[in-house]
């Protein structure tokens, strides 16, 4: 048996350390080309609204890793050692993998912050990864989804129902019922073609979610949120649409639930809080969120159990 323990590549999306590392972001992002002065100003306008300068979106992410470490360190003793690898910023996928062949890791499972499997998201993290594990000699498998485990859909459904009963409190809920308007970031149209689960995924996500919290199949439905900024057409309707249509359709409460996300960030604290917050008290609605799951020890679980799991099929094979 190696000494060394397995390590745990624990991946996501990234965002920057600061309101000066903004510029060197987008430009990785956007695949080495800077982004042009008003791209740039846009999206420094939006960290602005949510952070004021101030960004405690990399500590969040930071606090996810060593609380997975910690939830393993609990079940399974001296069995795991996590590592950090961001698709856009440092530590780079690559930067993390090269970190456990440097500590002497043999092999590793990796994991991404992302429930649902896209060839073009969890997929594209995979593809770095193992890039990365085979170049430096370390065996890696991947956990590739975990949209239904049990203790994702309870944290989820605790969520739902907290959010609700928030509402009510606020004196929604009685005389207009709450839409719950469970959400995820788009992707382009395409997928589709490919067959991809990420669509399915996430549905099938949201119906165990709504039944898990008591929301009658018509007191909810599904919606798209952030599409990117390109000439081809991506997934939708967007949620500012769905918003207009349910207020057509007279309804006046909405929940927004974005099982997509596990995180409080630009897509979370931006996209719903102030614009679709904004369109919502537009149209005469209120809008509320659920809280993200962060650190939430149901979801710790998750993915600890997760690895696990995938490293008992590992070790049998």
């Amino acid at each position: 048996m190696s000494k060394h323990p397995t390590g745990v590549l624990v991946m996501s999306y990234g965002t920057p350390e600061s309101m000066e590392g903004v510029e060197q972001y987008y430009t990785h992002i956007r695949r080495g080309h800077p982004p042009t002065a008003e791209q740039l100003a846009d999206l420094k306008g939006r960290y602005n609204a949510i952070v004021g300068g101030v960004f405690p979106l990399r500590e969040n992410t930071d606090r996810q890793v060593r609380s997975l470490q910690d939830k393993l360190e609990q079940l399974a003793p001296g069995q795991y050692r996590c590592y950090q690898g961001l698709k856009h910023a440092r530590p780079y996928i690559e930067d993390g993998v090269e970190s456990m062949a440097k500590e002497g890791i043999s092999r590793a499972i990796g994991i991404v912050l992302a429930p649902h499997y896209s060839v073009m998201s969890v997929g594209a993290y995979i593809k770095r990864a193992r890039e990365a594990a085979e170049r430096l000699g370390v065996e890696m498998e991947f956990v590739e989804e975990y949209h239904l485990h049990p203790k994702l859909i309870q944290a989820l459904a605790e969520r739902v129902l907290g959010g609700l009963a928030k509402l009510v409190d606020n004196g929604q809920g009685a005389a207009h019922p709450v839409k719950v308007l469970f959400s995820a970031h788009s992707l382009p149209e395409k997928i589709r073609e490919l067959n991809d689960p990420y669509e399915r995924q996430l549905n099938e996500t949201a119906a165990a979610v709504a039944e898990a919290a008591g929301v009658l199949p018509n007191r909810w439905q599904f919606t798209w949120q952030s599409a990117g900024r390109t000439k081809e057409p991506w997934l939708g309707p967007d949620i500012l649409d769905t918003l207009k249509e349910l207020a057509e359709e007279g309804e006046r409460a909405v929940l927004a639930a974005p099982i997509g996300f596990v995180s409080d960030h630009l897509e979370v604290l931006y996209d719903l809080d102030i614009e679709a917050k904004a369109e919502a008290a537009e149209l005469g609605m209120q809008l509320d969120r659920i809280a993200m799951l962060n650190s939430d020890p149901l979801y710790m679980e998750t993915l600890a159990e997760s690895v696990m799991a995938e490293d008992g099929k590992t070790a049998k094979a």
